[in-house]
């Protein structure tokens, strides 16, 4: 097997393994021990937590030091949830997820934007189990995504099997993987990106998401004003024994031909999903990284 650049990687390993017993616990199971690994990460004052902490008081200056904390608590809970939930995701098969998505919102959105045949990009935040996003998109209709393999290859080996398992095509994020992702949503075919998450230097502008400043990506606002694509947001809220499935309509101007309006707009989509459900976001990741000169990380004192 190899990944999306043709390099070779490895399939087994100790890994492999781990992952394959945690991916046959009940899924009841599973989140219980994921919810005690976060409550861990909390008691411990680790990095994660201390991220997490940081974020939210940017994010949510005016609401109350108690609010925020419980916030904060609930929320790497849920991120040990993500953690040991996803081996299933990426190494049960397509019936098991299928199972596994008890209830959906929005599908008929999906419908509506694939039959105008000018193909569909779903903006999925790290919101919830963004995988099982990309995973269900691609029983709707061709999908084709940008796949940038983990610095461990055989993790990465393991996350390209389980994607490509729905008939998902994987391309490099290179110039040449970028022009087929535009082949194919000119073609009428889905793509998925992660809205939130920092975009190398020089590919992204310095737009407001949640009030303060983030390194936001154009791709997105490049790939509508090239494809005049449809865009919807999507994340998989976990439930009890499942997920449920949502899309929904982004702002109106992420359409705007300017792009700062589209990234703003896109921004505001985003900060409207995580608001349904704030305890599932993925707090502890730094999204206000920056490469502009002159700009102040808000983590260096972190340690």
């Amino acid at each position: 097997m190899t990944n999306a650049s043709n390099s070779p990687v490895p399939k087994r390993g100790l890994i492999y393994l781990i992952m394959a017993i945690v991916a046959r616990l009940p899924l009841r199971l599973s989140r219980a021990i994921g919810r005690a690994i976060g409550s861990l990460l909390w008691l411990c004052n680790s990095r994660e937590a201390k991220v997490t902490r940081r974020n939210l008081a940017m994010c949510f200056p005016d609401m109350p030091e108690a609010e925020r904390l419980t916030l904060a608590k609930q929320s790497l809970k849920e991120t040990g949830v993500m953690l040991m939930e996803t081996p299933a995701v990426w190494m049960q098969d397509m019936d098991w997820l299928r199972a596994k998505v008890l209830e959906t919102e929005g599908c008929d959105l999906v419908e509506e934007a694939l039959a105008k045949g000018k193909g569909m990009v779903l903006i999925a935040p790290h919101l919830g189990n963004w995988e099982v996003v990309g995973l269900y998109a691609a029983t709707l209709g061709p999908i084709t995504s940008l796949f940038e393999p983990p610095k461990n290859a055989e993790v990465g080996a393991i996350i390209q099997e389980s994607r490509e398992k729905s008939g998902a095509t994987l391309v490099p994020t290179d110039r040449r993987g970028v022009m087929r992702l535009l082949k194919a949503i000119k073609a009428g075919g889905i793509s998925g990106i992660l809205p939130d998450q920092v975009p190398d230097d020089g590919a992204g502008e310095l737009v407001e998401f949640f009030g303060r400043p983030a390194y936001t990506m154009t791709l997105l606002c490049n790939l509508i004003s090239k494809t005049g694509c449809e865009a919807l947001v999507s994340y998989a809220e976990r439930i009890p024994g499942g997920f449920k499935l949502v899309f929904k309509k982004p702002c109106p101007e992420l359409y705007n031909e300017d792009c700062d309006e589209s990234l703003r707009a896109l921004n505001r989509s985003v900060e409207d999903a995580i608001k349904e459900i704030p305890s599932q976001y993925q707090w502890e990741y730094k999204r206000y990284k920056c490469f502009e000169e002159g700009y102040q990380d808000p983590y260096t004192q972190l340690s």
